[in-house]
């Protein structure tokens, strides 16, 4: 029977090193054919929005659905996890914090080939969940110096840099612009859900690597054109899912449909089937949708562990079928 897996059981198996490991993982998968991927899909409601993707890990022996809707009451992240050769059921698992993990650590592997060996200044916008887990996983990457952090709330992200100095060691400052986070920074991350950029191109200097998570809807953009012409490198976790709903991407590349022969592919580079950074001086840019392998390959190897620990709770789904079967 599929186990029921709640966000505590989640949170008592999934560290941060092991995301990391998965995720990177899953980038190695889709590169070698292993694995397969479908984009997002959004089903609009009266008063929300149904979120949908998909994926298949054939080496892991897993495939599934990653499912959530957003409304005014909320957003709730489910996980179904299906054993890709019986067909059968294996979990159904609560994913808020599944999702929170898997995204940073995509951003951590990118950092780890793209950002330069020397980063260790971070410039982060945004102060919510996400970039919680962003800078955890970019510091298990890098041997950072110092965080500066800015988001709208002043209040807000003093304690956001308070917090995040206790959790991970770094000095963290609240700064009170996102230019003054961005400039003299090696590495910058925005994690908002703004719908005008954040970041302006000339603001950015050469060598700096940039981890853009927040965007996944074609009307917003988090860097402005500029920000985005001027990368050397420019990779995407899925240039497919890009086309649809990287808004910055899409509104900085406008009628010109050539510039998307620029977006590498995270996992080729993982894979060492497409460069990544070449030269110090380069600025490189990671664009993160959130592609469902990760979720997949992730959910694959907590379910293991649950199952092994005896922990969650067997839902008896399909059992009269089953037993007329047999």
């Amino acid at each position: 029977m599929p186990l029921l897996l709640t966000e505590g059981d989640i949170k008592s198996i999934l560290t941060m090193p092991m995301a990391l490991e998965l995720v990177e993982v899953s980038f190695r998968r889709l590169a070698e054919g292993t694995a397969v991927c479908h984009p997002r899909r959004r089903l609009r409601m009266a008063k929300g929005i149904m979120n949908y993707m998909a994926a298949a890990d054939s080496a892991g022996g897993y495939l599934g659905l990653k499912i959530y809707t957003v409304s005014p009451g909320g957003v709730r992240f489910l996980v179904l996890l299906f054993d890709a050769g019986s067909g059968q059921m294996c979990a159904l698992m609560e994913a808020d914090y599944l999702g929170q993990m898997r995204t940073g650590a995509a951003s951590g592997i990118a950092t780890r080939v793209l950002a330069r060996q020397d980063a260790h200044t971070v410039g982060i916008i945004g102060t919510g969940l996400q970039a919680r887990t962003q800078l955890e996983a970019v510091a298990l990457t890098r041997a950072l110096e110092v965080i500066r952090a800015f988001g709208r709330d002043a209040a807000r992200r003093e304690k956001f840099a308070r917090d995040i100095t206790a959790r991970l060691g770094v000095p963290t400052v609240a700064v009170s612009s996102a230019e003054e986070a961005v400039r003299g920074s090696d590495i910058v991350i925005t994690a908002t859900t703004a719908s005008q950029p954040v970041v302006e191109g000339r603001w950015l200097a050469p060598g700096m690597h940039i981890n853009a998570i927040g965007s996944n809807f074609a009307e917003k953009q988090e860097l402005d054109a500029e920000a985005v012409g001027r990368a050397d490198v420019t990779a995407a976790d899925s240039v497919e899912q890009s086309k649809i709903e990287a808004g910055d991407f899409i509104q900085a590349f406008g009628k010109d449909s050539s510039r998307w022969a620029t977006v590498r592919e995270l996992a080729d580079i993982v894979a060492g089937k497409a460069p990544g950074r070449t030269h110090q001086s380069q600025i490189t840019l990671f664009k993160s949708n959130g592609i469902a392998i990760e979720d997949v390959v992730v959910a694959g190897r907590v379910y293991e562990i649950a199952r092994e620990k005896g922990m969650g709770r067997e839902i008896p789904l399909w059992r009269e079928t089953a037993s007329a079967q047999s």
